[in-house]
């Protein structure tokens, strides 16, 4: 009681997370039964039929399957190849920026972007790329190129999605790696500059051997998503011509689940993205913990 009454408002302060992942995560995933029931509204969660594994059956025999699972893990893979890396290259360059009014007007300039909704920020790259009214034809017209109609091509809608989630999220994405790298003692930058290493090796030696827990824990961290894709973004990218390359997981649980109210069959696939992401996840800290002797991961 003495630890209670000395911790109290820290106490209420865990409580209230605590009841809010009680409440809004753990509480609804007695609702992921219906993905082993022919789930009707009418009968409830318990009152409907079992079909058992019928629901995964229909989706691994659905002819969309590959074409899905290939969009989403290609997307997912260019986004852990460019977009992940870009935000710890990005902080490690303000970091080596000496001008603090220069290096907060960047941070500013740059975290901007993550508060346009995708709704808006969509809207714009349409505008951009449009090759009557965009500014890349504009700079196509000005080294006599041909103006390109890049959100009708499908070879072009991974490398948008891709390009607009770097310029939307990277400044957002630096500030962990940031806050990390100012969190290094400046006497080992110091030692180093006194024993004659130039900016480049305190880079190599220091600063990113110094961020790489940080860096572990986000790279395992993202793969637990890596069957899902930013279903906003690519909801309003989307279109009939680019369909082939960027339907994903995500946009045919919508059609299917929410359009067509096969809620069964969806709450199936999403337990199979999940499954999938857990065991990510501990392949991912299990091999960071063997690599790293134990000193990174997440547990």
């Amino acid at each position: 009681m003495k630890t209670i009454r000395k911790h109290g408002e820290l106490l209420a302060l865990f409580l209230f997370a605590f009841a809010f992942f009680i409440v809004f995560k753990y509480g609804p995933l007695y609702g992921v039964v219906i993905a082993f029931k022919d789930f009707k509204v009418v009968d409830g969660i318990w009152g409907s039929p079992w079909v058992g594994f019928q629901h995964f059956q229909d989706l691994f025999q659905s002819s969309d399957f590959y074409r899905l699972l290939k969009n989403t893990l290609l997307l997912n893979f260019y986004q852990l190849l460019f977009a992940f890396p870009a935000p710890i290259i990005l902080a490690i360059l303000l970091n080596e920026v000496r001008s603090r009014y220069f290096q907060r007007f960047i941070q500013t300039t740059m975290y901007l972007p993550h508060f346009v909704s995708w709704v808006i920020m969509s809207g714009l790259l349409i505008y951009f790329l449009s090759p009557t009214t965009g500014i890349m034809a504009d700079i196509m017209g000005w080294f006599g190129k041909e103006p390109i109609f890049f959100m009708g091509k499908k070879e072009y809608f991974r490398s948008i999605v891709v390009g607009s989630s770097i310029l939307k999220d990277l400044g957002w994405g630096s500030i962990i790696y940031f806050a990390a790298l100012s969190g290094i003692n400046p006497e080992i930058q110091e030692s180093a500059i006194i024993d004659g290493a130039n900016r480049w090796q305190r880079i190599i030696r220091i600063n990113i051997p110094s961020i790489m827990p940080t860096i572990s824990i986000m790279f395992i961290l993202s793969l637990g998503g890596f069957l899902s894709a930013n279903f906003e973004q690519i909801i309003n990218l989307l279109n009939p011509v680019t369909f082939e390359t960027g339907d994903v997981i995500d946009t045919y649980v919508y059609r299917v689940g929410l359009q067509q109210f096969q809620y069964s069959y969806t709450a199936a696939i999403g337990l199979f993205k999940s499954l999938v992401g857990l065991v990510l996840i501990l392949g991912a800290n299990l091999t960071v913990r063997k690599l790293s002797k134990g000193e990174n991961g997440l547990w």
